[in-house]
């Protein structure tokens, strides 16, 4: 192959992975959504600013990711961050509600403005904070038990536990409470 062959190979394979540049103008131009990610994780705006940096400078420094990935690339590692950060562990309380049928996230969170109020999701323990958070954003739970290092029995119930909180919590709109009733029944 030529010299000039060698080029636009890697003139191509530039293109395809997300550059400093690009990592630049993804937190630059999406600032407030990572923000606010890292604020849900870590419930403290010193420390979500502290993770999100961290997370600028991984993702500028990191392994290379396709263009196409970088924004998920920046929030998985804000993600990793706030776990190694706060090492969220599972009570260790045989919880009653580990058979509860509850609706799932999505279901719960499709109130007007979509979202469950940030102070409910603030109040829950760190553990299941993470689990809710990283549930919300659609990781598996194989996925978020790899990462927080427990059991997909410790997510099912960190998640259900939260769920059962953030319905019962005085910041969730009544109406979901009863269809917290309904799917029990």
């Amino acid at each position: 192959m030529t010299e000039r062959a060698h080029i636009q190979v890697r003139d191509k394979e530039a293109n395809v992975y997300a550059s400093r540049e690009d990592f630049h103008t993804l937190f630059s131009d999406d600032l407030k959504e990572l923000y606010e990610l890292s604020f849900l994780l870590t419930r403290d705006p010193a420390k979500a600013e502290r993770c999100l940096l961290v997370s600028f400078e991984d993702c500028v420094r990191g392994k290379r990711v396709f263009r196409e990935w970088a924004r998920s690339w920046a929030k998985h590692t804000i993600v990793q961050n706030a776990i190694r950060e706060f090492k969220p562990r599972p009570s260790q309380s045989n919880s009653p509600l580990s058979g509860a049928i509850l609706p799932d996230i999505d279901q719960l969170s499709n109130r007007p403005g979509g979202r469950f109020e940030v102070d409910a999701v603030l109040r829950l323990e760190d553990f299941e904070r993470f689990v809710f958070t990283m549930s919300a954003m659609h990781y598996s739970e194989h996925d978020c038990a790899l990462l927080l290092g427990c059991s997909v029995r410790e997510i099912r119930e960190g998640r259900t536990h939260a769920l059962k909180e953030l319905v019962d919590s005085p910041y969730m709109d009544r109406s979901h409470n009863q269809l917290f009733v309904q799917a029990k029944n």
